[in-house]
């Protein structure tokens, strides 16, 4: 952090290695190794003399050629997980506009039903990479692991928050506001008849998909009160236990006519759908336009699909790290997702 006094210094002439040595807290020496390229200055003196001689206005070729490689990884479940495989190619676009800064990126698999897992691999991160980014479950592990690794591996959640993690930023939807959105379309949707409707989640350990219930419940109650969730189901993530237990919800209550869902399973859902016949009389509502879901939707067996464009969060979430790094300029915070809403609509020819 630069002061008044330091910022005065500069005032009425050009900054020199002095002032830059005095604001980041090194020896002139030190200051001169890192604008020079040198070598010999760790990592995080060398992103301290970077960015207050970026503060400081140094005329100097101050560019993204650093030395040093910064290693990043990001923490995603696998591809099998369909809004993961569109994360993962938002990551691989990304990875390769950060390459021109000397910053790797490394992607790790988890399992969100592993936490305990995935915690020994966030713990074994210090010394291997210099920031996480990471989509995991709100759990007491992973905060704690993410919390005892802040001071040597900085973190960024994104898709979904972990708050009690010490992380740098989130990157991500404001998902209570999704939630909300989703709750005034179906009310539309189901009018001034309204009826049950079906609310399924997939891991409410994920703070992400608390908060859509959240606003969802809370919209459809104090705007369509005619519409009443006739139940909430934790599908744990799980694709054929989604098609399950949608089957018996519909086959218990016919009364059901539409469906909130934040997880995976959609066609399973949709399946479930036709089996019994009831095709065009459930409105389905969901999130993340995956090719599937895109597929669906085109064919009218879903009815609205909201977005949170998954490659931008990708950028954003490294762009962020960078900053964080010093090799790009600009403020290190959290940033919520503009929601995008598509009906069948929004994708015909």
């Amino acid at each position: 952090m630069i002061t008044g006094d330091q910022q005065g210094a500069g005032m009425g002439r050009k900054p020199t290695l002095t002032d830059v040595a005095r604001a980041s807290g090194v020896s002139p020496a030190t200051v001169d190794r890192v604008i020079n390229h040198r070598g010999g200055v760790n990592a995080a003196k060398e992103e301290r003399v970077l960015r207050a001689a970026r503060e400081l206005g140094l005329d100097r070729r101050l560019d993204h050629t650093h030395r040093q490689t910064k290693r990043i990884v990001v923490m995603i479940q696998p591809p099998e997980n369909p809004f993961h495989a569109e994360l993962r190619k938002g990551i691989e676009a990304a990875r390769k506009l950060i390459a021109a800064l000397n910053i790797q990126v490394a992607i790790s698999h988890i399992r969100i039903d592993r936490p305990d897992e995935t915690a020994r691999k966030i713990m074994a991160l210090p010394g291997r990479c210099d920031g996480l980014i990471i989509a995991e479950r709100d759990s007491p592990e992973i905060a704690a692991a993410l919390m005892s690794i802040r001071a040597q591996v900085p973190v960024i959640t994104i898709v979904t928050d972990i708050e009690a993690s010490g992380r740098l930023a989130y990157i991500g939807p404001d998902d209570e506001r999704s939630g909300r959105i989703a709750a005034d379309l179906m009310g539309l949707f189901l009018g001034d008849r309204g009826g049950d409707v079906l609310v399924l989640a997939g891991d409410f350990h994920l703070s992400g998909q608390r908060a859509r219930a959240r606003g969802f419940q809370a919209l459809l109650a104090a705007r369509h009160p005619a519409c009443r969730i006739a139940s909430t189901v934790e599908t744990n993530e799980d694709f054929d236990l989604t098609a399950r237990r949608v089957h018996k919800a519909l086959s218990d209550n016919p009364a059901i006519r539409g469906i909130y869902h934040m997880s995976v399973g959609t066609v399973g859902i949709t399946d479930a759908i036709d089996r019994l016949g009831r095709r065009g009389d459930i409105h389905v509502i969901t999130h993340e336009l995956t090719p599937n879901r895109r597929r669906l939707l085109c064919a009218r067996r879903l009815h609205a699909v909201l977005d949170q464009d998954p490659h931008l969060e990708a950028r954003l979430a490294l762009e962020t790290m960078a900053r964080h790094m010093g090799r790009l300029d600009g403020p290190v915070a959290s940033a919520h997702m503009a929601v995008q809403i598509f009906t069948p609509e929004s994708l015909s020819e």
